[in-house]
């Protein structure tokens, strides 16, 4: 069989952008975005694509150049991840919750040609671009707007491109599969964010990949809450194409206006970080009703146990999973095994809280001890440093060969992540490497404390970080919040009490700190730089013992 090799019959560069075309003809006239009173049919989204990638390419956009996009959840968002490749640039959104600086240093580094704006970040992108070197080139301003905003004259106007464009376009096809696709950028928390290169290839894996994990039919109604900017909505921007979903789009959203939407379009599908799970959960009983379960996938953050049980009690189904910017979706999945339906209500949450499995596309999942670089022990104990290899990873950072090797080595891509792997090959996350808190020598996972905290029936949300301590080196330190109408005042002592109860002592908060409400990112995350630096200037606590 040597004579038989790769051709172009059988070798054809796997992209995802694909998906539209197809999804244009099996669901034609089915409808393909949703948005306040508009709808879109498929055929309809895919011309209106193929005319905009036409008028990409007709403002001098060459292959592989970078095109960026400032917008929420709205149809142009939607649109922009299949136009922009379509045009043979590469697609690059950036987090709308970013300061003025931070997006001027993006769009320097990515050296973007294009920029989509929403009318609601207009400010802040001109405000980005005055902040670049005198005499240097700025790129192009283009305006999105709908019935709620105005684009300003003095620019491009995004639906004006829409309609200038050619609908007989031939869109631009990747010359390799590993041609860079995407281009998305870490949070931003430092001065220097990272640059994630996604190849074509690496994007229809883990769209396809992420679509299996989940186990998602034709023709779902899926409700946008999950942020497109945030590694491409996990990817379900491109999956939700080939199986012709309803992507129903929403500029804002509280926990009242998901459940009207589900209500409204009967949605059956939705993704987002465990905040919006938490978001669900604590809202007035007479808004959480649900005529048909809707099926929720979490990741971003380990979910606490009780946060999935209120969730689940109330009718929706939540599938946990476990991704990075770096791997372009979820690539662990807490597959879900018939026989732990039988088990009592609070140990089914306790194993939906494990990350699970690798997915069918990725190649393996480890969990290895930093300093032997063996595996860890599969006792659900031993930490380790979670890594990964497959087609979903990365190709690496933009223009940072240093940061690349760093963390792809040995045949692994290395998470930062801490964790076990369980005797039934399920992983666990127990911390971020940096979020791990050692006290007295003893490596304390913040993650099994907030799990704790998230049981109390009055906090609502609960983040723990290390604060300095002169004997201990560092002490856990607890930041809560309540949840709305908690009659009884509680007290930093009465926290105390409910997690030594539940926790061996050295893992008990030695600082509870209440507030209104913990910072988050866009996507939901708590943000504990926010936090440890808080702690860091409330000075060192002076613990003699536990």
């Amino acid at each position: 069989m040597d004579q038989l090799k790769p051709s172009s019959t059988n070798s054809s560069p796997l992209t995802p952008i694909g998906f539209l075309e197809r999804a244009a003809t099996v669901y034609a006239d089915c409808p393909s975005i949703v948005y306040n009173s508009a709808t879109y049919s498929w055929s309809e989204t895919y011309v209106r694509c193929l005319k905009l990638a036409s008028s990409i390419v007709s403002l001098g956009i060459k292959r592989g150049q970078v095109v960026s996009v400032l917008a929420p959840n709205v149809p142009a968002m939607y649109e922009l991840h299949f136009a922009i490749p379509m045009a043979g640039a590469v697609l690059n959104t950036i987090n709308l919750r970013l300061d003025a600086r931070t997006i001027a240093v993006i769009l320097r580094h990515a050296e973007s040609k294009l920029v989509f704006v929403d009318c609601q970040s207009e400010s802040l992108v001109v405000e980005a671009l005055s902040l670049f070197p005198p005499n240097s080139q700025r790129p192009l301003l283009v305006f999105i707007s709908d019935d709620e905003f105005k684009s300003p004259d003095l620019y491009r106007n995004y639906e004006g491109m829409v309609h200038d464009g050619d609908s007989n376009f031939n869109w631009v096809r990747p010359e390799s599969e590993f041609d860079p696709l995407t281009l998305n950028y870490t949070s931003g928390t430092t001065s220097s964010p990272k640059g994630v290169v996604h190849s074509h290839r690496g994007a229809f894996i883990v769209s396809m990949d992420s679509l299996h994990g989940w186990s998602v039919p034709k023709e779902p109604v899926y409700l946008w809450t999950l942020p497109m900017f945030h590694a491409n909505g996990w990817s379900y921007t491109w999956g939700m194409a080939a199986v012709g979903a309803t992507n129903v789009c929403v500029r804002k959203f509280d926990a009242t206006v998901i459940y009207t939407l589900i209500r409204n379009h009967k949605v059956t599908h939705m993704s987002g970080a465990p905040v919006v799970l938490n978001m669900l959960s604590n809202v007035p009983d007479g808004s959480k009703t649900l005529e048909s379960p809707v099926h929720v996938l979490t990741a971003g953050a380990p979910p606490p146990a009780a946060v999935l049980l209120r969730t689940e009690s109330l009718g929706f189904i939540v599938t946990h999973g476990y991704g990075l910017t770096e791997t372009g979706g979820l690539v662990i999945c807490c597959s879900w095994k018939q026989k732990w339906n039988k088990l009592p209500a609070t140990e089914r949450a306790r194993l939906k809280a494990r990350q699970g499995v690798k997915t069918p596309g990725m190649a393996e999942v480890d969990v290895i001890d930093p300093e032997s670089e063996k595996s860890v022990n599969r006792d659900g104990k031993m930490l380790g440093e979670v890594v990964l290899r497959g087609g979903c990873v990365m190709l690496g950072y933009l223009k940072d060969p240093q940061g690349t090797s760093k963390c792809m080595k040995n045949g692994w891509f290395y998470t930062g992540d801490v964790g076990v792997m369980h005797p039934d090959g399920y992983l666990e996350i127990k911390d971020r490497s940096k979020d791990v808190i050692i006290s007295g020598g003893e490596n304390l996972s913040s993650v099994e404390v907030e799990s704790v905290l998230y049981t109390h029936p009055a906090i609502n949300e609960a983040a723990v970080v290390a604060r300095p301590d002169e004997f201990w080196g560092e002490t856990p330190c607890a930041f809560v919040s309540l949840k709305i109408g908690v009659k009884e005042k509680l007290t930093e002592k009465d926290v105390m009490g409910f997690c030594r109860a539940k926790l061996p002592h050295y893992m008990v908060p030695k600082t509870v700190v209440f507030k209104d409400e913990l910072p988050k990112t866009f996507t939901g995350k708590i943000q504990k730089f926010v936090l440890r630096e808080m702690a860091k200037k409330m000075g060192s606590t002076k613990t003699s013992r536990l």
